[in-house]
Formats: structure tokens, sequence, C-alpha cells
């Protein structure tokens, strides 16, 4: 018996390769193959462009090797230059298509979505329903080398020197910046990057699209001590316990107050809003059009945060319908029990929704509507929803991979999409969000 350590496989990291570029794939990166066959998944690129890409993880053993294209050899039409200094390879993560024009950007998703539906749910876009769009929001349609500036909730990654940043690519490394040019123009007065962060981990620096409340939520380093924080603009201050990861606050209100459908909602630290300004509206209404509630009707909002879908079914349905909202956050709960005090005819229930829903003793409902978290919501809980004979149910996903997958596991259950639409809310990033509207398969259909 041989009593030698295995040797440990040799890095990769460092090696460069002349490559062509194929496909995009979900994830910021195309893949490419060495000479020798070895995969690439290579970011700062587009398909069809020939590239020198250079390795950041992988050794000879793995499956796959990571890489950034370090030299452009044969530039793609698509290509632009980053507005961003901050953008390129070994800079900041944040976003993946800089590089790339807004409409490139959007062709570069639909082919994502394409891919994605194909192999995990064996759908065509035409049979999900899907006209092969992806829609920007309205405003953010800019011009070559102008970026959108639209995230109104910011995690600032803070250096050993007290330097805000934002973290690099698959890196706890902070990468210090002065601006954020994706950053909502609320966030980015506030000023976080002009300042020292001593002793703080992390600053998440929030600017409601609803109001003009602003909020920064402090991560002290292990046994830190808050500093006294002045801003360029009021704002309230809340901080996460290092022991119990909650949040809690240090002066001014604890929540933000947002604006959509016509309701002021109130957001707890914490809890979920759509990071893009016209995100709830557009969402809401692409919902409400695929689902087409009618008064006196029942239905499910479930992942329901602090109560944006419920709310809407609830002026909907009127007083003879009802609304059960499920949501597994407590802060998100008091929240949406607030939101939504006015309507009678609305309940929220707290914990897990493949806990909840069947304690409930639901055992039907007219519409349903669901918002998992990236993970998807599941071939369990997707069979048990199935059983409740939903006239129709409406499938928010931030995730093709995890609504492709869902979209299987619902059509073993006996519901087929109907109509599918794709939005452009995280602009100079791979992700996108989608809307499906599933219905039950008729016979000989």
């Amino acid at each position: 018996m041989s009593t030698e350590s295995p040797q440990p496989t040799a890095s990769l990291v460092g090696a460069e390769y002349e490559v062509e570029v194929g496909p995009v794939a979900h994830g910021g990166h195309c893949i490419a193959r060495t000479p020798e066959g070895r995969v690439l998944f290579v970011r700062h690129t587009l398909p069809g462009e020939r590239v020198v890409a250079r390795v950041t993880e992988g050794g000879e053993d793995s499956r796959f090797l990571r890489a950034d294209a370090v030299t452009v050899l044969d530039a793609s039409p698509d290509r632009v230059e980053a507005p961003c200094p901050f953008s390129g390879p070994g800079k900041c993560g944040g976003c993946d298509w800089q590089h790339v024009s807004p409409g490139g950007q959007r062709r570069l998703k639909v082919a994502v979505i394409t891919e994605q539906l194909s192999r995990l749910a064996g759908l065509t876009p035409e049979e999900a329903g899907w006209d092969g769009t992806v829609e920007p929001a309205p405003g953010d349609k800019v011009a070559k080398g102008e970026v959108p500036a639209w995230r109104t909730r910011v995690q600032y990654a803070v250096d050993a020197e007290g330097h805000a940043g934002l973290r690099k690519h698959r890196s706890h490394e902070v990468q210090p910046i002065d601006r954020c040019l994706i950053a909502a123009p609320g966030v980015s007065e506030l000023g976080v990057e002009k300042r020292e962060w001593q002793q703080i981990a992390s600053v998440e620096a929030v600017a409601a699209s609803g109001s003009h409340d602003r909020q920064v939520i402090l991560t002290p380093r292990p046994g830190g001590r808050l500093p006294i924080v002045e801003l360029d603009k009021p704002v309230s201050v809340m901080r996460v316990d290092e022991k119990t990861g909650g949040v809690h606050r240090v002066h001014g209100r604890p929540f933000v107050r947002e604006r959509a459908i016509g309701r002021t909602w109130r957001v707890g630290s914490g809890g979920f809003w759509q990071v893009h300004p016209r995100a709830a509206d557009l969402l809401v209404e692409a919902v409400m059009q695929g689902l087409m509630p009618k008064p006196g009707q029942t239905a499910l909002d479930l992942y329901c945060g602090v109560g944006l879908f419920a709310g809407a079914l609830a002026e909907r349905v009127g007083e003879k319908g009802a609304v059960l909202g499920i949501e597994s956050g407590k802060r998100a709960v008091e929240d949406a029990r607030h939101n939504l005090e006015d309507l009678e005819r609305v309940r929220i229930e707290h914990g897990k929704v493949e806990q909840v829903l069947p304690r409930t003793g639901i055992t039907e409902a007219d519409l349903i509507v669901l918002d998992p978290p990236r993970a998807g919501a599941g071939r369990q809980l997707i069979a048990h929803l199935a059983t409740l004979g939903a006239r129709r149910i409406a499938y928010v996903a931030c995730d093709p991979a995890a609504l492709a997958r869902d979209l299987a596991y619902f059509r073993e259950a006996g519901y087929t999409p109907r109509r599918l639409r794709a939005f452009d809310l995280f602009p100079m990033t791979h992700h996108v969000e989608c809307v499906a509207i599933l219905e039950p398969v008729r016979e000989g259909v």
C-alpha cells in the first residue's frame, strides 16, 4: 500500500491561449476551447471574436477553465469601449457586459434564455409563448458608450484601508472605485466612495425610487465600532449584528418608502424590493395582463415579499375575492401586513411556502403568482400547486435556468406556458427578469 500523497494538480492560472470565441453561456461568459480541446469560460468577450484568453481559475485536471479575454484580435460589431474605467479583466466584477452595446446585450440575453428553455425545458421560444425579444425598461434605451443609472441598492465592500469599492469577479478582493456608473442618482449622491470606513466590512446604500428616503446598512468587521456617518445627503443608518445577522436601527427610519401601482410601500432593512426603479410597475403590469383577475376570484401570492403582487391582486378581485400571501422573511411579513392593512380581503402568512401552504388547508385557487428566489420553486412545490386547479399561474423569475427547470416540472404537473416575456432590468449585467403565464394543458393540445 502506497503512503505517498497525491500530487497536487498543476495550476494553469496565467496561461494564455489564442481562441475563437463560441456562444454565450448563462453566467456572463462565452464558451471557447483551447487548441487541445479544453473548455474555457471566457469573460470580457463576445461570440465570434478571436481573443487571447488568460486563465484565471483551473488546473490540468479541471473539467473546465475560467479565463479573461486580455487581448482582442478580431472584434465583434457589438463591441464598444467600456464606459466604466473599473470594468475589464482583473477589475470590478459587478458588470459583465460594459464592453457590449445595449442592443448586443439584449441579444446575448435572448440567446441565453433560448438555450436554457431548449436544454432544461425542451421548449422552443414559440412553444413557450415568447416572441424572442428582451424588452428594455422605459427610459433605459441609451446610445453606445452610455450607461443607464438604474441600481437603487449598491453593496459596497470595504478594503483594509477603509476604502469603499466593489468586489472583483469570484473574489473577496476589493476594487476601490470613485463612482459606480450603474448606481442610481440617489445612491451616487450619498458619496459613499469619498469617505473612509474604518472598522467596516461593507456598506449597503439604498435610495428609494418612490421617495427621498436614503439608507445605509453597515456591517462592522469583527469587534469593529461604528463610525459617525456623515454623508452628502440626509440618511438613516442601520447596523448588521455580527452574531445574529439581524439588522438594527442606529438612527433614522428603519425602512424606506417605495412607490408602485399607485401605493406607497414600506420596505424594511433586508426586505426585498426590485432594484430597478421601473421594475415593480413593469412586472405587476405583465403579471396582471397575463392573469386577468376578475372580481370574486381567489388568489395566492407566494414568496410575496412586502406584498406587491398581493396588493395588485386584491384591488382586482374586489371585496368578494380573497388573496393569501406567504413569505419567509419576518420583517417582510410585518411590512406586507402594514402595507396592505386597508385591504381586508388580504391575509399574509409567515413561513416557508412549501411548509405553510399545505397547512392552510387551501385546496383550490383561481390564480397563483410565485416569485421564488434564484434557485426556483422546485418539483415538490410545483406538484402541490398543480393540485389547486388554478386557471392561470404567473411565474416571475430572475434566473433563466431556474425558470426553465421549473417549467419542465410544471409540464410534468399538467401546466404549460402560454406567454413569456423577458425584461432587461439589469443592464450591463448578464441578469434578466422573466414573467411566464401558465395554464392547464388542454386535452388534445
